[in-house]
């Protein structure tokens, strides 16, 4: 299914179908296919019981809401992935809801903009924090109940900045994206003869939520349209993708359809690291 929406039905003998996900960031900054929130929907459709953890209990209920009025199954859980024992209790109440955790989405991240010279140092410790500790952490704490059951596939989303320069200087964004596709690629290897695997989405330009509600007013004052041209002109692709496309690449590393795949990158950008100029 190239294209699903909040009315696709739930299929629980799907291809995740008896699968427990815990999915960061399944709440969403504002309107539209955010990455986390398009990841939780998507696993539902295809059968798996979400456990959906967020910092926004609000924008959480609402993802909720879509996943149940479609028949789907969903628990929420309030976390802020900058805290340890915020991580690790609500792990532990998945686990303990639901019996196992088969399936880990570490989706939360954001940038900040600038260079290491105007850039303050707490700005770049929070930026290690948000994007690659929260990564860290909720590893750290998934793996021994993955190790338990004897597998587990766990998804970590990067970004195309942590791969090439994409029009902005973000260098804590770019470093600790960087940072999440090396980590995934060492924690794949150590993790191989437990038959868990990890591996990397890695999302271009997309239009998502934090185009309105961030980016365009970081970077072109405000002009979501202008922001978006400027956006899709890199594109090699004559569209924009959205969430829709991460969640879809996300089911794929989860699923056992990705059986033999661990320690890779799935780019989901519209062939744009991959042109020249």
């Amino acid at each position: 299914m190239a294209v699903f929406d909040e009315n696709t039905p739930v299929n629980r003998q799907g291809r995740l179908g008896g699968r427990v996900a815990y999915v960061t960031g399944a709440g969403s900054v504002g309107a539209g296919w955010g990455n986390g929130r398009a990841t939780a929907i998507r696993f539902a459709q295809e059968g798996a019981a979400v456990f959906g953890v967020d910092i926004d209990p609000a924008k959480l209920a609402e993802t909720g809401d879509i996943i149940r009025s479609a028949g789907g199954t969903f628990m929420a859980g309030h976390c802020n992935v900058m805290e340890h024992a915020s991580i690790r209790d609500s792990i532990r109440a998945c686990h303990a809801a639901m019996g196992r955790i088969d399936i880990l989405v570490n989706n939360v991240g954001g940038s900040a903009k600038g260079g290491p010279v105007e850039m303050e140092e707490s700005v770049w410790d929070a930026q290690v924090d948000y994007n690659l500790k929260s990564v860290f952490l909720t590893c750290k704490h998934v793996l021994p109940f993955m190790e338990a059951q004897g597998a587990g596939s766990i998804v970590n989303i990067s970004s195309t900045s942590g791969m090439r320069w994409t029009g902005a200087a973000q260098i804590a964004y770019a470093s600790t994206k960087a940072g999440v596709i090396q980590f995934s690629r060492v924690l794949a290897v150590e993790y191989a003869p437990k038959n868990i695997r990890v591996n990397t989405v890695v999302p271009g330009q997309l239009h998502t939520p934090m185009v309105e509600t961030r980016l365009a007013g970081q970077r072109a004052g405000g002009d979501v349209a202008a922001l978006l041209a400027q956006r899709q002109a890199r594109i090699p692709l004559p569209f924009m993708g959205d969430g829709r496309d991460t969640a879809n690449a996300a089911l794929f590393l989860a699923s056992d359809e990705s059986r033999f795949v661990t320690g890779a990158e799935i780019v989901v950008d519209g062939g744009m690291t991959v042109r020249c100029g």
